[in-house]
């Protein structure tokens, strides 16, 4: 038995059996989850989402639409984020799945009752964690929150204990200590067949493996809704390279001379969709940089990006999008290409682990 108190004097005491584990993989497809899958997917009761991110909002939504939400679903947007805002409206004119709520959230965070399931993106928020300990829904579903989502299974399948902390975290003995009960109380959601993962991300098979033997349910899709709703409200770049934008720069993770020297160093014309954390300074020079065009576009690139044509590329550092989008536009052959960061582009910041993880996904590489 594990017994720890967090931080808002809530007592958490849960017991985790030694027995085996049951689950399973399903794999989601046009027109939405496969017909053996949706057997185990389960579409009881109302469900509530809380997103922070465009990409969790999108997640959410692809959720509903393969039936691993519940059939009425509530996604309760963070107020006061202008992309958030953007991804918002852009998802308004286009025809949601039936029974799907999106609102911006005028109290905070949503608490979803016993008989809801509750669909959330940063399960390591604080606000988050402490919201899984002080409720009890019916169902948990994860949605995607980029690489966070990789770290979140790596960690929940680690040793007993392990807390739920981001990666580079520094955190005290409180904190540590919440993030040690959020990770007990997943894990014993997954333990009843109560917890769902729902990604878009090629999970490792020996990662996914350790899931399924936690008992979480690992549910993978590949946009199925995104690609049945028209692409005309983004008509593609005229450009044949396009560059995604990153947050490596302002996160402080490799050097701002070296990023930029290789990106102005790129045969043109070039079209650039920046990073929604991109630091504005960096943003004004590309901006400023002859062959450039910066399309501001404030929603994810898998909603502006799925209509390029054979003949146009795509070149990243590594991110997420970088997965997601290979699977919106291989079909269409249209290449998308992770950039190998260098030694000397990272700084001290960028541990020899954080690297790893943030390369891991960095297939069909293009040279610096």
């Amino acid at each position: 038995m594990w017994c720890v108190v967090v931080p808002c004097s809530s007592f958490v005491t849960l017991r985790l059996g030694s027995r085996g584990y049951v689950s399973c993989v399903v794999k989601v497809s046009i027109p939405g989850v496969e017909r053996n899958g949706r057997s185990r997917v389960r579409e009881q009761g109302s469900a509530v989402a809380w997103v922070e991110s465009p990409l969790q909002l999108l997640s959410a939504v692809e959720a509903r639409y393969a039936g691993v939400a519940g059939p009425v679903t509530r996604v309760v947007t963070r107020a006061k984020l202008p992309a958030l805002r953007v991804t918002r409206t852009e998802l308004a004119g286009l025809d949601l799945p039936e029974g799907l709520r999106i609102e911006t959230a005028d109290e905070g965070m949503p608490r979803p009752g016993r008989h809801d399931t509750w669909v959330l993106g940063d399960a390591f928020s604080g606000s988050m964690q402490l919201t899984s300990l002080t409720t009890a829904p019916a169902r948990m579903v994860v949605v995607d929150d980029g690489l966070a989502t990789i770290r979140l299974l790596e960690l929940l399948t680690a040793r007993l204990g392990t807390p739920l902390l981001r990666a580079r975290a520094t955190a005290g003995p409180s904190r540590r200590a919440l993030g040690v009960a959020a990770g007990l109380r997943l894990r014993a959601a997954a333990r009843i067949g109560r917890l769902t993962v729902f990604t878009a991300l090629p999970v490792p098979a020996e990662l996914a493996k350790a899931v399924r033997a936690i008992g979480a349910d690992l549910v993978t899709h590949d946009f199925p809704w995104l690609r049945s709703q028209p692409a005309a409200r983004h008509p593609r770049p005229a450009e044949s390279t396009v560059v995604l934008g990153t947050s490596l720069v302002r996160n402080g993770l490799i050097h701002r001379d070296r990023y930029l020297s290789w990106l102005f160093a790129l045969e043109g014309p070039l079209a650039y969709y920046p990073h929604r954390r991109e630091d504005p300074r960096d943003l004004a020079a590309v901006r400023d940089h002859p062959g450039v065009t910066v399309y501001d576009a404030g929603v994810p690139v898998e909603m502006t990006l799925r209509d390029l044509r054979p003949g146009q590329r795509v070149l990243s550092l590594p991110s997420t999008a970088v997965t997601s989008l290979r699977v919106l536009l291989s079909a269409r052959g249209v290449p998308v290409e992770t950039v190998d960061v260098p030694d000397d582009w990272w700084t001290p910041s960028a541990s020899v682990s954080l690297r790893s993880h943030l390369q891991m996904f960095a297939h069909e590489r293009a040279s610096p």
